[in-house]
């Protein structure tokens, strides 16, 4: 299995600490006999990331008989979000996770938790600015910068034609995963971005958009796409093109099951995918460490690894997990 050399992945947390005034618990009700109310507000539920994150917190919490997690859905709406995180402190949540759908329209309701003395762990996705304890995810422009090279350097080292389907533009990760990718081309200049076009993650409108990529650029032998949802549409839109043979599509997420990433992979549809990790266990972790723990202080940015995935190891990571 080959896993990506990110060199921040590699230390899995950055040095810089989240610490507490004058020395103190990071949180003042801690300890080792408490019992305590985790509240998470996921983007939404739609998305099949989405819920594989929820699958794992759900499946991991359980290893922590203290805590006891609230999912709730924020329905890819900001004001949902901002709701779910006033209710959790209405509700007395001893800690807050969250992952915003867009960054800056949710800093202020999650500045107001941390003012209010309840630890936010963000997962995924930051808000703007540093009122957050600690953050959990993958390195997103990394994880595209290494996706872009892996186009340049092995899928097309002749040079072609690239478009590239964008995530929600107004989120972190699509931002990252944008630059990444384009910095990861650099390493050939023998490759022509010919097209860029936000698909806001979802796998119907990568259809539409792809489809009219490709009759503006019928050339076009590559498309890097920030999520599986919108590879999966690319690949329907090269099929009715007639161009499956053609595109070599590369997709963001690396999700098990009979629908997700991997398995696109191994079928070979697509060229590869790269896992975007859900930082589950990391997030409750940290959330130990706060809340029974008592830390005074814990790492700000805590980044886990991320793999690629291709035609040498796709087939072999399906069928393990399968069993």
């Amino acid at each position: 299995m080959k896993t990506l050399t990110l060199a921040a992945a590699a230390l899995l947390t950055s040095t810089t600490l989240a610490c507490a005034a004058d020395g103190k618990p990071i949180y003042k009700d801690c300890g080792p006999n408490n019992d305590y109310v985790i509240g998470f507000s996921q983007a939404n539920f739609k998305e099949p990331y989405r819920e594989h994150v929820n699958h794992e917190l759900e499946r991991l919490v359980k290893q922590y008989p203290k805590f006891k997690l609230t999912i709730a859905d924020g329905q890819a709406s900001v004001n949902t979000q901002v709701s779910q995180v006033e209710n959790f402190v209405t509700k007395q949540v001893d800690l807050l996770m969250i992952s915003p759908f867009e960054s800056a329209p949710l800093t202020p309701a999650v500045t107001n938790v941390i003012k209010k003395g309840i630890p936010v762990i963000e997962l995924d996705r930051k808000t703007v600015g540093d009122d957050f304890t600690a953050f959990v995810g993958g390195d997103n422009r990394q994880i595209a910068k290494e996706a872009g090279q892996y186009a340049a350097n092995t899928l097309l080292p002749d040079g072609g034609e690239v478009a590239i389907l964008e995530g929600l533009p107004s989120s972190s990760p699509a931002i990252e995963r944008l630059e990444g990718f384009k910095d990861g081309l650099a390493d050939n200049a023998k490759l022509k971005l010919v097209a860029v076009q936000p698909v806001d993650w979802q796998e119907d409108k990568a259809v539409t958009v792809f489809g009219a990529m490709l009759q503006a650029h019928p050339d076009i032998k590559l498309v890097y796409t920030s999520n599986d949802l919108a590879a999966a549409g690319a690949y329907i839109a090269a099929k009715q093109a007639e161009k499956a043979d053609q595109v070599k599509i590369i997709g963001t997420d690396g999700l098990p099951g009979p629908s997700g990433g991997i398995r696109s992979v191994a079928d070979g549809q697509w060229a590869a995918t790269f896992t975007y990790p859900t930082g589950a266990a990391e997030a409750l972790d940290l959330a130990k460490k706060i809340l029974i723990d008592c830390a005074t202080s814990v790492p700000r940015n805590v980044m886990v690894p991320s793999q690629r995935i291709d035609q040498t190891n796709a087939k072999a990571l399906y069928d393990k997990e399968q069993f």
